[in-house]
């Protein structure tokens, strides 16, 4: 599949490189006891180290470093074992000290790589640069007064890891399922949460062109963006920007930009800085950093089963599809509820875990998705196992799944009470079927001519008239046995 896009000139290469700030999970902040709650009221999680008051110093909060060195182990990556904290310097009215404590020249995560799974089944290694260390910075609100911005510091020094890809990426899809990815193993790994609404994880976006196979273009970089549509809209409208600029003879000029998600357009927020424009050095109030190997070692030993393992696992031992096994994994909740679901099941019928897996992908994640809760939510809450069992006991049939698993959601009853009050059970009387199939073929006295002349197609159209004929409670596989033979004679 080719990602080139086609301008006035022949065909363009987009260029691609993501930076990743996710928060991390932690009650404290990175260098302070400070809480880290969500929805706080403003400044009301601020210590005096946050504020930068004077003398104040700060303690490296060792669960952090624990989080991000998971993390790079979640990404295959190079774990440092001595890295330096540096203080990155420029002034906004959100960050009170007037620098940021980062890491620049020795991080404590180095090299890695993350596998995507392509929509045409082949498979994608995108690089990562580095992972490091950083506290966030405070919060400026515009539109709390007409002439004044206010700030917020509940979020200064609030703990961020800076997970750099490598310019691997070459279209908007594979930066939307990169992030997927991500979000996935972050949220595997307990080490971020990943709701972007929530802000606890924001993606800048470093977009360039260039003619394939030519040296990189001028990129420029799509400040926090922060939902994955969002993302591909800007990084879509970027490209096609700076196409239209090269080919009408312009050039393409190193700037910050930001992604207006009501206009779909970037615009140009201020010239790109440099490495060397924010002056960086080693922070004077904190030691490097030393990791014990032991430590480290334990901390890889205690891995959870990450999505990559889990697909291959649920392929290997459930006998599912690649599409199925990448659809259940994306999400930990929904694995482990497909997992625990067709565990119930199988202890009372015989049911393949193919069958269960469609359920839970096509029907459940559907309603589920209606009722605004995710599908391991339907499925902890209702008697979905009763609705399986039933169907699998041929007391309802497959077409029935979707009304039943609704109706047991809007009632809370049990499947099978559910099911008698609403006398939905199958019929699977041989006689009472052969009636709903005569009382069709008398009706249909041509269709029976053109069927037995050779339009076999025109079965479907007989069972569906029978399904609606027994109100959809006829067994589905009984209608098609029983119709071929009325039809043969």
């Amino acid at each position: 599949m080719s990602n080139l896009i086609k301008g006035h000139t022949g065909d363009w290469e987009v260029v691609i490189g993501l930076e990743v700030h996710a928060q991390v999970i932690s009650n404290a902040k990175l260098f302070s006891g400070a809480a880290t709650d969500f929805g706080a009221e403003p400044n009301t999680q601020v210590s005096t180290v946050d504020a930068a008051f004077p003398g104040m110093l700060p303690v490296l909060n060792r669960f952090c470093v624990e989080q991000a060195v998971k993390t790079g182990l979640g990404l295959d990556a190079q774990i440092n074992l001595q890295s330096v904290f540096d203080r990155k310097n420029y002034f906004y009215p959100d960050l009170p000290a007037g620098y940021q404590i980062s890491q620049f020249s020795r991080p404590i995560v180095g090299k890695g790589k993350l596998v995507l799974d392509m929509p045409d089944g082949t498979v994608r290694e995108i690089g990562i640069t580095r992972l490091h260390l950083e506290q966030d910075a405070g919060k400026s609100l515009h539109d709390q007064h007409p002439t004044k911005t206010y700030v917020d510091l509940n979020r200064a020094g609030v703990a961020l890891m800076e997970i750099v890809s490598e310019p691997d990426l070459r279209s908007a899809e594979e930066a939307g399922a990169y992030l997927r990815k991500l979000r996935a193993i972050l949220r595997y790994l307990g080490t971020c949460d990943a709701n972007m609404e929530e802000g606890n994880l924001r993606c800048d976006c470093n977009v360039s062109v260039r003619k394939p196979g030519g040296a990189l273009g001028t990129r420029c970089e799509i400040k926090n963006v922060n939902s994955i549509r969002f993302v591909m809209q800007a990084i879509e409208y970027e490209a096609q920007r700076q196409i239209e600029v090269i080919e009408e003879g312009g050039a393409v000029v190193q700037e910050t930009r930001l992604f207006d998600s009501g206009k779909g357009v970037t615009r140009s927020m201020r010239s790109k800085e440099e490495s060397h424009d924010y002056r960086y050095f080693p922070d004077p109030d904190l030691l490097p950093v030393t990791l014990d190997p032991a430590w480290l070692a334990k901390l890889r030993a205690d891995l959870p089963e990450l999505p990559d393992v889990k697909k291959a696992r649920f392929m290997r031992d459930y006998g599912l599809s690649g599409d199925q096994a990448a659809t259940l994994v994306a999400e930990k909740e929904t694995a482990d509820a497909f997992e625990e679901l067709q565990g119930k099941v199988s202890k009372r019928v015989s049911i393949s875990a193919s069958a269960t897996a469609n359920t839970v992908i096509n029907i459940v994640s559907f309603i589920a998705g209606e009722r605004g809760v995710s599908p391991a939510q339907f499925i902890s809450t209702n008697d979905v196992p009763g609705v399986l069992i039933l169907q699998q006991k041929n007391v309802i049939s497959g077409r029935m799944l979707k009304e039943v698993l609704e109706g047991i959601a809007d009632s809370k009853q049990s499947a099978e009470v559910f099911v008698a009050e609403k006398g939905l059970t199958q019929v699977t009387d041989t006689s009472a079927i052969e009636t709903a199939i005569d009382a069709v073929l008398v009706k249909e006295p041509d269709k029976v001519a053109d069927y037995r002349a050779g339009k076999e197609k025109l079965l479907a159209y007989f069972v569906g008239q029978v399904m609606r004929a027994t109100q959809g409670k006829a067994n589905p596989a009984l209608v098609n046995e029983l119709l071929k033979k009325k039809l043969a004679g």
